[in-house]
């Protein structure tokens, strides 16, 4: 009598497809927010005069609210800049007063943040093995970035929404390097989502919708009209059994 396993052989073989549905796939990465830091590299008020991948209002947003994403959620954020003495300028004051008190490294002449002693040394502190990165530009500050870190083990979320360049070529060069080298290119509602989990966790939608209204108009305009239907709304005739 054929036992169980080899009959389950037998059927692979007669239909292999079943077999390879069967085959885990990729790994799911997923953002953990206990193990994560966020890193504003670059962002300088300067620097944004380049970004033409970007309408400047959608940019300016797309930066703050990937700096914000770190007091949401209570996660550690390191920041950076590069010779902010010059026309690179400093980082947009909304982000810097929403974090007085985060490491803020001031480089000088590196271009990749990586080379710079204290900013490794800022990254380490922070305990975390997961990087959720921005930065001007995305071919270069993004990137080079991104790469070193990945070459040191670290897992790697490129917010590309607030990563921005001389234009949308440049953009597609980089986030195909960077995905080669196993980057996970994400955009802020993906982000959010991703730390979230759970719309009842906390910070769950008390929280998050809010923010959502705030630097993503096209979800938090889903939420006010929920909330008009809720609280004004009336069926137009018609309208009921609809749904």
């Amino acid at each position: 009598m054929k036992t169980f396993s080899s009959l389950i052989t037998a059927g692979f073989s007669i239909f292999p497809f079943l077999a390879n549905a069967l085959k885990p796939g990729p790994e799911f990465v997923r953002i953990n927010k206990t193990d994560a830091v966020v890193v504003i590299a670059d962002l300088q008020v300067g620097l944004f005069q380049l970004v033409r991948d970007f309408t400047p209002t959608e940019f300016r947003n797309n930066l703050i609210a990937h700096a914000a994403i770190a007091q949401l959620f209570e996660i550690p954020i390191v920041l950076t800049t590069s010779a902010e003495q010059g026309p690179n300028g400093p980082l947009p004051k909304e982000i810097t007063e929403l974090y007085p008190n985060a490491p803020f490294i001031k480089r000088n002449g590196e271009v990749d943040a990586w080379d710079n002693a204290d900013f490794r040394q800022a990254i380490k502190a922070t305990g975390k093995s997961q990087i959720i990165l921005a930065g001007i530009t995305t071919d270069v500050c993004t990137l080079y970035l991104a790469l070193s870190l990945r070459a040191e083990g670290y897992t790697v979320f490129a917010n590309t929404e607030a990563s921005g360049t001389f234009n949308k070529e440049l953009a597609a060069d980089a986030n195909r390097r960077m995905e080669s080298a196993g980057v996970i290119l994400m955009g802020m509602f993906s982000v959010v989502m991703d730390l979230m989990r759970d719309w009842r966790a906390t910070p769950g939608s008390l929280a998050v919708l809010p923010f959502l209204d705030k630097y993503l108009p096209a979800y938090g305009y889903v939420a006010r009209a929920h909330e008009g239907a809720v609280l004004n709304g009336t069926l137009a005739p018609g309208e009921l059994g609809l749904r």
